[in-house]
């Protein structure tokens, strides 16, 4: 891709053209905010290849309120101990606005595989990481317009070494810009497989030559302009629902109608003396994955009143409450409605060595968001593939995924809201959609089957949980917890 730049043509008055199409931009912008479209303009190049410039160029008459310019570094040692796309996906800007990335993913795939030492393994994990994350975001209506800025070595060099002349520009000149001239052919090649490789109908690339600075700001402009426009035009159609277990690795798992809820108990007697034994040895198991530094992920769903809060009650009171969270996931917020939807859940990731407890989760968007139509019947189906690659992300960067569905029958969720109606204390937790819901019970409980076939992995598989005796309940979450979190244990050795 780097021999076929598009580049300059003598004789052609590149500065005026830019300004018309800049003053475009401006235009776009507010077209943008009005329709709710949101854009991502990546800057990758050479050193010195001038992005700074176009990215200030790029700017100069854009509204304020509606863009964000994002710098990316390397990451910080904070960043380092989540899963590594987190940082990216907390960066996408909101329906109707822009962000324009200063380096970007990128950084972490061709110059990782050189100065880092990468494995190919890595490296082909981390790129499709990167496709993943740009198609789940174009899926959702966002515009990602990626730019590679290319200019010679003897041209890089030349700039590098005028820099250097004036003491207020030198410090722009490190050791590894200089490195990055002396193998130049080197990362030429890497650079080169990165764009093939990542080069996507839905986030193409576009390599300028940047040797003529005023027709790579034009370039950039009519690229810009060009993919605005022809995006604001577009109608939306969202692509059809994949088949998932062709994709991944999943896991068998019964049908709601399959699972026998009436031998499911445990005697009073036993019940105290087997949840005492069984906290204690989470509370040991937690240890170990804080020295270990294994992120743990507990995530709860179920009918109402089937006994999420009591079980996340015992599993919490086995652990330092220094090294873990829970999280209540009700209807999103404001902010949150105008991000992709699993924009508020990586932003809610555990650290190494920490465990997020989710009441409630993403599932949200297959089932409550489904059936009740907040969400276009096609936008939910895309989303059983998103799931699977979401979870499939945090399990390969080291995330152990637990997921729970708490089970019990119609005739049980009615004795425990008539108690709840009854039970001044309890009455806070009943509420009119509690019964709304209870009478679309069998469209969720398709709605469920087909959920949990769709994405009980082998990376993350669902585990029902017989409900109708709350204490069998509580005990069965807690033995499959501290036996999966033994295991990882073991063969974390």
């Amino acid at each position: 891709m780097l021999k076929n730049a598009m580049h300059a043509e003598k004789g052609i008055d590149y500065k005026e053209r830019a300004k018309e199409l800049r003053e475009q931009l401006c235009t776009l912008q507010l077209k943008m905010k009005e329709k709710s479209l949101p854009a991502m303009i990546v800057f990758e190049g050479w050193g010195a290849s001038g992005k700074g410039t176009l990215i200030a160029d790029t700017i100069k008459l854009l509204d304020p309120r509606f863009f964000r310019v994002v710098s990316t570094v390397e990451a910080t040692e904070a960043e380092k101990r989540y899963p590594r796309m987190k940082r990216y996906f907390e960066s996408i800007p909101e329906y109707g606005k822009l962000a324009v990335m200063d380096r970007s993913w990128y950084r972490e795939l061709a110059a990782a595989r050189i100065e880092e030492g990468i494995s190919d393994k890595e490296y082909d994990r981390r790129t499709r990481s990167v496709k993943v994350f740009e198609r789940q975001l174009t899926d959702d209506g966002y515009v990602i317009i990626k730019i590679f800025l290319h200019i010679s070595k003897n041209e890089q060099k030349k700039r590098y070494e005028k820099l250097q002349e004036s003491g207020s520009t030198s410090w722009r000149v490190t050791q590894k810009d200089l490195k990055q001239n002396k193998h130049y052919d080197d990362y030429y090649k890497a650079f080169e497989d990165m764009l093939g490789k990542t080069n996507t109908d839905n986030a193409p690339w576009a390599v300028i030559d940047a040797t003529d600075k005023q027709y790579a700001r034009y370039a950039l402009f009519e690229l810009v302009t060009t993919r605005l426009s022809q995006a604001l035009d577009k109608e939306s159609v969202y692509p059809p629902e994949e088949d998932v277990a062709k994709l991944f690795d999943m896991k068998k798992t019964p049908r709601l109608s399959e699972v026998v809820l009436t031998d499911k108990e445990t005697a009073p007697e036993d019940y105290s003396a087997k949840l005492k034994e069984l906290q204690k040895e989470l509370a040991k198991i937690h240890g170990k994955l804080y020295k270990k530094k294994i992120p743990v992920i507990i995530a709860f769903e179920g009918w109402d009143a089937a006994g999420k809060g009591g079980a996340i009650k015992r599993v919490g009171s086995a652990l330092d409450p220094r090294g873990y969270e829970a999280v209540p996931i009700a209807a999103p917020s404001a902010a949150e409605k105008c991000r992709h939807y699993l924009w508020r859940f990586w932003t809610r990731l555990p650290k190494d060595g920490h465990i997020t407890i989710f009441d409630r989760t993403w599932y949200g968007r297959v089932m409550v968001e489904r059936l009740e139509g907040f969400t276009p019947v096609e936008r939910c189906a895309m989303a059983y593939k998103e799931i699977n690659e979401f979870e499939r992300e945090l399990s390969e960067c080291g995330v152990v995924i637990l997921k729970f569905w708490m089970q019990i029958d119609k005739d049980e969720q009615l004795r425990r809201f008539t108690d709840r109606m009854n039970t001044p204390e309890k009455r806070w937790k009943i509420t009119d959609e509690d019964w709304r819901n209870r009478e679309k019970w069998d469209q969720y409980e398709a709605a469920i089957d087909e959920m949990i076939q769709k994405t009980s992995t082998e990376a993350a598989p669902w585990t029902i949980v017989e409900g109708n005796d709350k204490k069998y309940a509580r005990l069965k979450v807690l033995e499959t917890v501290t036996e999966r979190l033994k295991a990882e244990l073991k063969d974390r050795k």
